[in-house]
């Protein structure tokens, strides 16, 4: 891309709350934090200044298949990201006073994800939906893992999974493609290799009936969450899965920036918050490596009662099981998708994203060919896996209770 006179580098490491298990859950997102504490060459605080001074940005984020980093900077000052994470990769430190000094801030971000009504249901939603696979705990991780994880659980974590055959680097911007392969391989060829990477192999088994939580709490509002299991980003049935999440909620964004378009015409929209029984709603189709969930999350109106929401809930979702959508909804959704792709794809930053997130999901084809798979979707594949998708016995219904 030579738009302008910048460029973004992404580094993926394949781990995320995944490949964590009981003991261990929030260790990916800790390690995280860890890596912004600095190296020998880099002590802590001193790459906060010098990607300020160059006019960068630079981030990191973890959740359930991946952790990753990136910087973006002025084209010609590229050569620091691959300085920044080349040597992280390997130096990072994790001082013991650094450690515990995290422990007390992670804590904190986790008690303060708790004052939101939403976290707290969407975390039992979960848990109830995974009996077997890792997806089944937050990525913050379980207060019982924070207060007790040592410095050796995290340092043999991030010498683990923070090897070059378990990353991924992605590269764009104004620059010279060759150039910039000889300078990452001149930062990244002497890394060793890495060790064996521990596989997952606990798939959750089929649900067999619908499951249900309540979870009561602080506040005065009430919230209803839908969780369906659904399909992987690998699937052929994902695509008609993101046009029936546009049909039904407005389409979800997969991108970690957000953004993205109005709801306001989706069905679920019309049938709860123009009725007055929620003040809003909000459909999350995540691509993810194994199979996670389709949730539809509803904030409910003072006055009504989550019994109430379910059951309109359920109409349309048996009136789209039911009924095949019209063509014209169908190129209606599909638009909407579309342009919820684009306005994540726009900068160069967002492009890093995509390609990494990609890859790391199937591969690099899987941005590429977005559009055009999503363009091939039909009537009968928005039928079909609305069918296969939205059964009582496929999902996990949550309910808030506040308790005034």
């Amino acid at each position: 891309m030579h738009h302008a006179p910048v460029a973004t580098f992404w580094v993926w490491y394949r781990v995320g709350s995944r490949n964590e298990r009981p003991g261990i859950t929030g260790i990916s997102h800790w390690v995280e934090h860890m890596m912004f504490k600095g190296t020998e060459k880099f002590p802590r605080g001193t790459l906060d200044r010098i990607v300020s001074r160059e006019g960068g940005l630079w981030n990191a984020f973890t959740w359930l298949d991946f952790t990753t980093y990136f910087e973006t900077l002025p084209a010609d000052r590229f050569e620091l990201a691959l300085q920044i994470e080349s040597d992280r990769m390997v130096n990072s430190v994790f001082d013991p006073a650094e450690v515990d000094a995290e422990r007390t801030v992670i804590i904190s971000e986790r008690q303060g994800y708790e004052n939101n009504p939403l976290f707290l249901l969407s975390e039992e939603v979960q848990a109830a939906a995974f009996r077997v696979h890792s997806y089944h705990h937050e990525v913050i991780g379980d207060l019982a893992d924070l207060q007790t994880m040592t410095r050796d659980d995290l340092y043999q974590h991030y010498r683990t999974y923070y090897a070059p055959h378990n990353a991924i680097a992605v590269a764009v911007g104004d620059f010279n493609r060759g150039e910039v392969l000889e300078k990452i391989a001149v930062y990244f060829g002497d890394i060793p290799r890495g060790n064996t990477i521990p596989q997952i192999s606990r798939p959750e088994p089929p649900q067999r009936g619908e499951r249900r939580v309540t979870v009561e709490g602080e506040g005065s509002t009430a919230y209803v969450l839908a969780a369906y299991h659904a399909p992987p980003a690998r699937a052929a049935e994902f695509f008609p899965m993101v046009v029936l999440d546009s049909i039904l909620a407005g389409a979800s964004s997969f991108n970690v920036f957000g953004g993205g378009t109005t709801n306001k015409s989706s069905r679920l929209y019309k049938a709860l918050v123009e009725t007055e029984l929620a003040t809003s709603v909000s459909g999350s189709l995540a691509a993810t490596v194994d199979p996670y969930l389709y949730a539809i999350s509803v904030t409910v109106r003072a006055g009504h009662t989550p019994a109430e929401v379910e059951a309109a809930l359920d109409a349309e979702i048996d009136r789209i099981v039911r009924e095949p959508i019209s063509q014209e909804e169908l190129e209606k959704a599909i638009k909407q998708a579309r342009a919820q792709f684009a306005f994540g794809s726009e900068s160069v930053t967002n492009q890093g994203f995509w390609l990494g997130y990609s890859e790391l999901l199937v591969d690099h084809t899987w941005f590429e060919t977005y559009l055009d798979r999503l363009a091939q979707v039909t009537v009968e594949d928005v039928q079909r896996i609305a069918a296969e998708v939205l059964r009582r016995s496929n999902r996990v219904m949550g309910h808030y209770i506040p308790k005034s």
